[in-house]
């Protein structure tokens, strides 16, 4: 049977990779690929030479989407990829790569991944995490600073100029593209629970 792919998208900070990981957990990690839209950015050499403050990494032109839709429709044909690893204290693809072996399972998740229809298309379930702003601003705050090496200021500047914007313009829009909201994120287990429940009938359905 062909992998079931699942959309996740939302906010920055909205709990997507919450959602994610917590279905994964219920339907079992060794039938599920959780492949995360940051994994591929772009290159920072790829931007012709503009500084890191003048790149809105927020925007779909950011992102190496057509190789994410690639990687996606070799999985669905059963054919193992190479995801790139991006770091993002440098804005550097290191010159290694995740290698993953296809599963009945495909969850791509990121704040754009339902902007770009040929993406869109590929997926049987689209999710999009609704969170209030204040707390997914709190959460991008610490998760830059904790894991991606960057000082408040530069967090709040990011998200005024760019963040927010593109929000606006790229990501909430991208909502009417849902098939379920889940508001709260991760926090809403009886939500999760549904889509789970929904996932498992149509995976006994493809067999």
């Amino acid at each position: 049977m062909k992998p079931l792919v699942i959309g996740i998208a939302g906010g920055t900070g909205s709990g997507k990779t919450t959602v994610a990981k917590k279905i994964a957990s219920k339907i079992g990690f060794e039938n599920v690929i959780i492949l995360e839209h940051d994994s591929y950015y772009k290159d920072i050499t790829q931007f012709h030479g503009k500084k890191i403050e003048e790149i809105n990494f927020d925007h779909p032109d950011s992102l190496d989407t057509k190789l994410l839709i690639e990687h996606v429709k070799n999985l669905k044909e059963r054919k193992p990829i190479e995801v790139p690893v991006y770091d993002f204290t440098t804005y550097r693809r290191l010159p290694i790569s995740r290698h993953v072996e296809p599963k009945d399972v495909i969850i791509v998740e990121g704040i754009l991944v339902f902007v770009e229809k040929e993406l869109r298309d590929l997926m049987d379930i689209k999710i999009f995490v609704d969170t209030d702003a204040d707390e997914r601003v709190l959460r991008r705050i610490k998760r830059d600073i904790i894991e991606r090496g960057r000082t408040l200021e530069s967090v709040i500047n990011q998200y005024i100029t760019t963040v927010k914007p593109s929000h606006l313009e790229f990501v909430e829009p991208s909502k009417r593209w849902a098939d379920i909201i889940i508001p709260r994120g991760g926090e809403n287990e009886i939500a999760i629970e549904m889509v789970v429940s929904r996932i498992k009938t149509m995976l006994e359905d493809k067999k």
